[in-house]
């Protein structure tokens, strides 16, 4: 068994107050962004991402890694079409040279992010984690 990992959370464990509601918002902005994820009654899963249902949802800021411009621009837009809420819509931001991004509200509020860096050469595409 291969997984492939980024290089610095291992997992984000989210709480939805709305778990279906948080499926179909996250289900529409992973394939966006080209990601697969697994759906089924109890959570929705993404490679380090894990959301199921709590009594009250979880509060944070969130940011996925886009392949370029275009993408975040389309990750918003699914977003947006599957409930999530305008929170910045896709621009340019001063936080370095090369930073494009959208922001999103998803459905209990936790702020959701879809970010490219600008050009940029990596040393790999992910981590291989082998068993």
């Amino acid at each position: 068994m291969k997984l492939h990992r980024g290089r610095l959370i291992d997992h984000v464990h989210i709480r939805a107050a709305d778990l279906p509601a948080s499926q179909k918002f996250y289900a529409a902005l992973l394939q966006a962004i080209g990601i697969e994820a697994v759906v089924d009654d109890s959570h929705i899963q993404a490679d380090e991402l894990w959301i199921d249902q709590g009594e009250r949802g979880s509060r944070i800021h969130l940011a996925f890694q886009a392949a370029d411009q275009d993408m975040v621009r389309q990750a918003y837009a699914a977003g947006l079409a599957a409930g999530g809420r305008d929170n910045g819509a896709p621009g340019e931001r001063d936080y370095h040279p090369g930073y494009y991004a959208a922001f999103l509200l998803d459905p209990d509020d936790n702020n959701i992010e879809v970010v490219f860096h600008g050009p940029a050469e990596r040393s790999a595409a992910s981590v291989e984690v082998s068993f």
